[in-house]
């Protein structure tokens, strides 16, 4: 029976409530009620699919935590954590760089009607600080903090071979979707896709693959 971890429930229960903050903190901005609107609501952001995901990670790992010698609910963190953690990596890197050296392909322009009076409406659309590094920050660096400090590291076979497919399967599952949520809204949730033609997007969504992919393999080949 595996030893109980205190700093590991005490890691998993700060990050769950902060990530269940970030998704309640999405009802409080000025553009809810439009972005709810729209064909795929907020889960058009991958930045949200990343959170949930993430969310679920910490939450099966507090119940492993709580009952480590149920073998399923480890095994299923396990799976679990072999997306979100490569999913929420390319979300910070992506997010945060755009951010920091080119803000005009990550910030959005109000749309018409998206803020209650045009001359209310900012010039880009930014969210509240602590709302930003809850979603943005949080995620990778409680997945990260989790992988080096309370788990094992991935076979190699299983790393290559798991963390491809998932990889893959992600990747298919959101390029499809935000162009299909796009088909209706008229406009990407992110600028750099909005801005880019079809060609150019599907180079985005190959080159994010890649990079996700790798992120992975490289977290799990330092792993001690």
């Amino acid at each position: 029976m595996s030893a109980f971890k205190p700093g590991a429930v005490l890691l998993h229960s700060i990050a769950a409530a902060i990530m269940t903050y970030a998704w309640f903190e999405l009802e409080t901005l000025p553009n809810d009620s439009f972005i709810s609107k729209q064909k795929g609501g907020h889960f058009q952001f991958l930045t949200i699919q990343g959170l949930v995901i993430a969310w679920l990670t910490m939450v099966l790992s507090l119940l492993a935590d709580i009952a480590p010698s149920i073998q399923f609910i480890c095994s299923l963190k396990r799976a679990v954590f072999m997306i979100s953690m490569p999913i929420a990596a390319a979300i910070a890197t992506i997010y945060w760089g755009l951010l920091l050296f080119m803000p005009k392909l990550i910030l959005r322009v109000p749309e018409a009607g998206e803020w209650g009076s045009s001359s209310e409406a900012p010039d880009f659309i930014r969210i509240p600080l602590a709302l930003d590094l809850s979603l943005h920050a949080v995620p990778g660096t409680a997945l990260i903090l989790d992988f080096f400090l309370f788990e094992k590291k991935y076979p190699k076979s299983q790393a290559q071979r798991g963390g491809a497919i998932v990889a893959i399967a992600a990747s298919l599952w959101y390029s499809c979707w935000v162009e299909y949520c796009a088909s209706y809204n008229g406009v990407f949730p992110y600028p750099f896709l909005t801005f880019n033609p079809l060609s150019i997007r599907a180079a985005i969504y190959g080159g994010t693959t890649v990079f996700a992919y790798t992120v992975f393999q490289l977290l799990n080949k330092i792993h001690s």
